[in-house]
């Protein structure tokens, strides 16, 4: 029985003004079962499963070549250090190491991650009002599964009583905040805050001239004292709306007079 994606509304808009469209993410999450679906009426479909298909790719890769990785053994140690690093601050130089390959090939590297949906790279949100908010971005590794396969959690009971939890939890919520956005052809106008005190707010929705605080959190008990950081964008000089805490509540409740937890069913 096919499922109806959000994604099905914007593509057939897309086609009426394209004559080509190529839909790309993470392995296992509908691809084939949702072009296959779209294509019953008036679009073909094409494959690189078929050898054929395959073969004309290959002799003419400036077409189909979203660059060349070269040795795959070293791609595969950066994709474990990436994920081992996912919802932390990137560090390039620190990535290449790990990988043993130079900071210019893992700069390269990552934009294939990027162009290829498996990496996310959230900005950190910076202003002209104050100085002391940090420009380095958070990296994030979108297929959940992927990346627990890759710092080998072997299953999700190990997961959920491991050290990479709290990231892993926070990676799959971004993703799926990131999807609602994409699905329906809108860029994600996503931020995150972090000034040199140290004081963090996960994710930021700048929208409408307001910007809207969320926190990501596994926790099933969630106070006040979890939303604190919320006071230091007052500094920033903008509107902020009302906040959240994503976390492992069942209902919502209000945490402070602006922010309320938020179960993660709601996503």
């Amino acid at each position: 029985m096919y499922l109806f994606r959000t994604l099905e509304t914007f593509v057939k808009t897309a086609a009426k003004q394209f004559p080509v469209l190529l839909v790309t993410g993470a392995r296992q999450v509908g691809k084939t079962t949702f072009l296959q679906h779209i294509s019953q009426n008036d679009r073909g479909y094409v494959t690189l499963d078929d050898p054929l298909v395959l073969d004309l790719a290959r002799r003419d890769p400036a077409l189909f070549m979203l660059s060349k990785v070269g040795d795959e053994m070293a791609f595969l140690r950066f994709l474990r250090a990436a994920s081992a690093r996912t919802a932390q601050m990137l560090n390039l130089a620190e990535l290449a190491r790990d990988a043993d390959v130079s900071p210019n090939t893992a700069k390269s590297w990552l934009s294939i991650l990027q162009a290829s949906g498996i990496a996310y790279v959230l900005e950190p949100y910076h202003t002209n009002v104050t100085k002391r908010l940090v420009k380095t971005p958070k990296l994030y590794i979108l297929d959940t599964g992927l990346c627990t396969y890759l710092t080998e959690w072997s299953s999700p009971e190990t997961l959920e009583a491991g050290a990479m939890s709290g990231a892993i939890l926070e990676t799959w919520i971004l993703t799926e905040l990131l999807k609602s956005y994409w699905h329906n052809g809108r860029r994600a106008p996503f931020y995150y805050y972090r000034d040199k005190d140290q004081k963090e707010i996960d994710l930021l929705i700048v929208q409408d001239g307001l910007v809207y605080p969320l926190e990501i959190k596994k926790t099933a008990s969630p106070g006040k004292n979890d939303v604190r950081h919320f006071q230091s964008l007052e500094k920033l000089k903008l509107p902020i709306g009302p906040g959240g805490l994503i976390c492992l509540v069942g209902q919502s409740l209000p945490l402070t007079t602006s922010a309320h937890s938020i179960p993660l069913s709601a996503i």
